[in-house]
């Protein structure tokens, strides 16, 4: 693990600046692979979980302190992060700090974070107990690698109140986005959500760096009359429109919001290309993580594996194609799994045919049951959601032998045979059994 020297030459000081990890957010455009966990601890890339990139940048930049403001369904994300020794993070003096919403004096009934500015807020006294000069603001929910000693380098080269990460997204797109508008120099005018008419294709990473005692000023202001107060809708407008200095700072690496079931299939299967924009494998700039020990995988008599991730502990006997496993998966004789994201613990039964499908922890899926045919249906419960011919399982569900089932289909819970009319679940249907 890269190691930074505190107190030389060019190193930063204890408390310099810390890292405030943005980990509490439902993620409901990942559907029922949120049902039960906050999108950071949603896995990812086999062995990986979402907020272990942040977190590895962290470290690998030098910064090793950093508080992660946690709330929706946080038990498994805080199960994972621990006291954060595979990031190096487990110290007497900084280290991680699990932060979540509290009952403060004066106000017995206690506030839930309300907004991304309004969470960093209600942990002003967290952040003044650390004495930092600069205060790193990050989502735990973003795909990427970066040195945030950089960010902080530029930040402090250009003397600003507030340094924001920015990438060039298509003009065509732009429109989707967070946009700052900036002068020749990278000053920034302008903030516009989401302009229908973009004036830039510099697009908001949601990862900024301020100078604290700025920050700290217009957080108090701005609560006053935005108890919801948000970083791109209310903080960064108002600290441009009293003429504070803001610059962005261009990332020209892989940098990718997995909030949606298409972007997270897709930056998976980035992963197992021959030259992938997304390298794990690197010595350099290694992510880290909370695995345990697993035993070692096994391909076994006639299985095979063609261009995929098979994380430790898998039991191969039959065929897995431009798939990602995770760690304890079993794929059974005859089995194929194809263009598919298969989380800790599932197994997959003799003869069993699954395309471009998601499922999430502990799934077990029957014999000879084809899942992921037929048509492109949009699902008809939440078509916003599943529409991209990908079916997803969300934990511990079953299925039983023998059914076909088609695309973006969603399935929940223990389910049985009688479930399936004529052992067949249409494409765009939905199957939810609440006891799971």
């Amino acid at each position: 693990m890269k190691k930074f020297n505190w107190f030389g030459d060019g190193g930063m000081s204890k408390n310099e600046m810390i890292a405030m990890l943005l980990a509490g957010g439902q993620g409901s455009r990942l559907g029922v692979l949120t049902r039960k966990i906050a999108k950071p601890a949603v896995a990812f890339g086999g062995m990986y979980r979402i907020i272990d990139f942040p977190l590895s940048n962290c470290v690998n930049s030098g910064v090793y302190n950093v508080g992660v403001l946690t709330q929706y369904q946080p038990l498994r994300l805080n199960q994972h992060i621990g006291i954060g020794i595979p990031w190096d993070l487990d110290r007497k003096s900084g280290g991680v700090t699990i932060l979540a919403p509290h009952v403060k004096s004066g106000d017995e009934s206690g506030n839930w974070f309300m907004g991304t500015a309004n969470a960093i807020y209600q942990n002003i006294e967290y952040i003044d107990a650390n004495d930092p000069e600069y205060v790193l603001i990050l989502s735990g929910d973003h795909v990427y690698k970066m040195d945030y000693s950089k960010l902080l380098d530029f930040h402090k080269k250009n003397n600003c109140a507030a340094t924001i990460a920015v990438l060039e997204v298509p003009a065509e797109e732009a429109s989707r986005f967070g946009i700052m508008n900036t002068k020749d120099n990278d000053r920034i005018y302008e903030f516009e959500e989401k302009p229908a008419n973009p004036k830039s294709n510099l697009a908001s990473m949601g990862i900024y760096i301020f100078t604290w005692s700025k920050l700290r000023e217009v957080l108090i202001k701005d609560n006053k009359i935005h108890p919801d107060s948000d970083f791109g809708m209310h903080i960064i407008p108002r600290m441009l429109s009293e003429g504070q200095t803001l610059y962005a700072y261009r990332f020209k690496d892989f940098w990718k919001d997995v909030g949606t079931i298409e972007s997270y299939w897709q930056a998976n299967m980035e992963l197992i290309k021959t030259l992938p924009s997304f390298n794990l494998y690197e010595d350099f700039w290694k992510i880290y993580t909370n695995t345990g020990n697993q035993p070692p995988q096994y391909i076994g008599n006639g299985g095979k594996v063609k261009k995929s991730i098979v994380s430790d502990g898998c039991e191969i006997y039959g065929e897995v194609i431009d798939s990602v496993l995770s760690p304890n998966v079993c794929i059974e004789k005859g089995a194929v799994v194809r263009d598919s994201i298969l989380m800790t613990g599932c197994t997959i039964g003799k003869g069993t045919v699954i395309d471009r499908c998601i499922m999430d922890e502990y799934g077990n899926i029957g014999s000879n049951v084809k899942m992921g045919v037929g048509e492109n249906i949009a699902n008809e419960d939440k078509p916003k959601i599943y529409n991209t011919g990908i079916t997803v399982l969300g934990e511990h569900t079953s299925v039983p032998d023998g059914v076909v089932i088609g695309k973006n289909c969603v399935l929940y819970g223990k389910t049985n045979i009688g479930d399936y009319p004529d052992s067949n679940l249409s494409s765009g249907k939905s199957l939810i059994r609440e006891e799971a």
